[in-house]
């Protein structure tokens, strides 16, 4: 499958659907792959943190596929005149996944290793999916300890729990952009196919944390909803994006403006 790309703020972002993602990623995760494929899911929060971070950069614009998580994101695309297809948020893209497979016609299993969550979420989210998706298997689940991903003792010992799990599909809940430069540093030695990295998306599938309204999230609310359920974590980091957003948007359209007489 081609997949064509959008540039925004720096970020190649990949310009499909939410369902030709799934067909995508099971696709990667049915076959074998020379190196695993790694999904990233940028929010504003990303794109501010890469402003200021070139590796980020360098990570989100390396990953195999880099969708959009978000509507702020997704409405400046359209204002810019670099129109993004569809929001695609890593908590709606894995039971997405998970259901696309589990109605397939083939009896295949999707084996998956859930890395991340606080203690026994994972297990939590595990048995939601056993439930909900006949086809696919939780074959490991692990909450590392804070400041494992600076113990290399740690992260081969994670490695091999998944390798052992032969999982096909790993799925990290640790935060940006902790997962995203694990997944660069270690998926290789993991034996997975596919690793997605989707933040909090382990504690929604647990049911440990809600996501906000429908009306919220057609809204573009969603990160109302979060900052208003942990403030002490996520307040002051949603004052900080929102903040940022606004120069980086006049930054772009700048830059788009200059593009587009240059190219008359």
């Amino acid at each position: 499958m081609s997949i064509s790309k959008q540039t925004l703020f720096g970020v190649n972002f990949s310009n499909i659907t939410q369902m030709q993602a799934v067909d995508c990623i099971l696709s990667w995760s049915s076959a074998a792959q020379p190196s695993p494929q790694v999904v990233v899911t940028p929010n504003v929060h990303f794109v501010v943190m890469q402003q200021r971070n070139p590796e980020f950069k360098d990570l989100l614009n390396a990953a195999s596929l880099c969708v959009v998580d978000g509507k702020p994101i997704f409405w400046a695309s359209r204002w810019l005149g670099k129109p993004l297809r569809e929001v695609i948020t890593g908590s709606d893209l894995v039971p997405a996944l998970f259901k696309r497979h589990s109605e397939q016609a083939n009896d295949s299993q999707l084996k998956v290793f859930l890395l991340g969550a606080g203690p026994g979420v994972a297990e939590k989210a595990a048995e939601v999916i056993h439930k909900s998706f006949g086809k696919v298997l939780v074959t490991g689940v692990y909450s590392p300890p804070f400041g494992f991903e600076q113990n290399p003792m740690e992260c081969e010992s994670i490695c091999e729990r998944i390798r052992s799990s032969q999982a096909d599909l790993l799925v990290l809940g640790l935060g940006a952009p902790k997962q995203e430069f694990w997944a660069k540093n270690h998926v290789h030695n993991t034996g997975v196919k596919v690793a997605l990295c989707v933040g909090a998306t382990i504690d929604f599938m647990a049911g440990e944390k809600s996501r906000a309204p429908q009306w919220m999230q057609k809204a573009g609310l969603e990160w109302l909803f979060r900052a208003l359920s942990e403030p002490r974590r996520l307040g002051k980091r949603y004052l900080a994006d929102g903040l940022a957003l606004p120069k980086l948007l006049w930054s772009e359209y700048r830059e788009t403006r200059k593009l587009k007489r240059s190219r008359v």
